[in-house]
């Protein structure tokens, strides 16, 4: 290990950006464990190289003061350490010797091949830090990448600098993973593994939607535009709520684009998934009617206390306001987080007339969830009872 391998050393730290002082570092702890080998010492040893240009380094051992040494090789004596090395130094203190010439010549045989090592590891390491840095800063955003192959019910994608992983819970089910096709993934996690950084991605988190507009609608990128909720059913549909900062800008068209160009590009990526797009107030009771949309709504009682709102719809809008299966009500439930029951205003009619509650035959259990989950609770439906009548 002489001039010519620090050299080797700087031109590393040039050319794959890793300090000098990091691999020295490594160097010395590398050679402190190789030098306890060699010496067949039980605990554990401290060297310090240093290295001089166009020398040969020179090994430092550490070894602590104490009273009655128990190891010649990581302590000293106070009296000799008084005597040979520091006439002030006190029990605990840590003395640095030079290493014996027979011990320098010793560790100079395994140096090389120790270095080598260190090195080509060190390298590695710093390499996989650097990826991982790059892409935990990416958390939460877009990349493209392709389908490289399966494993089990995952699917490893191909990024370029490094293969992701698509668990089966963040897939959707409607997609057909084919080698080579390309998708955009949303970075959802980025892990430290023993083979190097392991990336997590998504195509069914709702947060890819926001991402997709956040790209495809310039007045969302520069912030006229603002998504302020997203809810959906990967595969199927999506609602989001959008706003506007300025009056002038619609923020639905916006996001619609000339002759639907830029809601299509999103709808492309998703492989067709149906994309509703309304408009978000404060006025709780226009932003339910709007995010029950494509259905027209007659009226809306609101429970600002339990953020519950009913809703009538003419009788020809029941189906289409509920949604298959409850799709499109569930969906305006996650997009508001408000609890939402509706009927039609026949029911309505009847249950007046009974003063009980009417069979809940539309009102299917709403699930009401965080904007970014898919998790939610199942709520009871309400009546009409639980509001106020004389509310609009």
């Amino acid at each position: 290990m002489n001039a010519e391998f620090i050299e080797a050393l700087r031109q590393i730290e040039r050319e794959k950006d890793i300090p000098f002082d990091t691999l020295w570092q490594a160097l010395e702890a590398a050679m402190s464990t190789a030098y306890k080998k060699t010496l067949g010492v039980d605990q554990d040893v401290t060297l310090r190289i240093e290295h001089t240009s166009g020398k040969q380094p020179i090994y430092f051992r550490r070894r602590a003061v104490v009273e009655n040494v128990t190891s010649p090789h990581t302590e000293i004596s106070l009296t000799e350490a008084r005597a040979n090395h520091n006439a002030k130094a006190q029990l605990g203190d840590l003395i640095e010797e030079r290493l014996s010439d027979r011990d320098m010549e010793r560790m100079s045989r395994i140096a090389a091949q120790t270095a080598k090592q260190v090195v080509v590891q060190r390298i590695r390491e710093a390499e996989r830090d650097k990826v991982f840095d790059e892409f935990d800063q990416r958390k939460g955003e877009l990349m493209t990448g392709t389908v490289y192959r399966r494993e089990g019910r995952n699917v490893i994608i191909n990024l370029g600098k490094i293969e992701a992983i698509l668990p089966e819970k963040e897939q959707v089910e409607s997609e057909n993973y084919r080698h080579n096709e390309r998708f955009r993934f949303l970075v959802l996690d980025v892990r430290r593994g023993a083979k190097g950084p392991q990336v997590i991605v998504s195509r069914s988190h709702p947060s890819l939607i926001r991402r997709l507009f956040e790209m495809e609608v310039p007045e969302i990128a520069d912030g006229t535009v603002s998504i302020k909720s997203v809810a959906r059913e990967a595969g199927q549909r999506s609602k989001i709520a959008v706003a506007s900062k300025e009056e002038r800008v619609d923020p639905v068209g916006s996001c619609v684009g000339h002759r639907g160009q830029r809601v299509q590009a999103v709808v492309d990526e998703l492989r067709g998934e149906k994309m509703d797009i309304v408009r978000w107030g404060p006025d709780m009771r226009q932003f339910i009617t709007e995010s029950l949309s494509p259905a027209k709504v007659g009226s809306v009682k609101i429970d600002d206390e339990q953020k519950s709102a009913f809703v009538v719809v003419p009788d020809n809008q029941l189906s289409l306001a509920i949604g298959k299966a409850g799709q499109n009500v569930r969906l305006a439930a996650r997009l508001t987080g408000w609890r939402i029951d509706i009927r039609s205003e026949t029911q309505v009619a009847r249950e007046r007339q009974a003063g009980v509650a009417a069979p809940a035959t539309s009102a299917e259990p709403v699930v009401v969830a965080d904007e970014e989950s898919d998790e939610g609770a199942d709520l009871p439906p309400l009546t009409l009872a639980d509001f106020d009548d004389d509310e609009e």
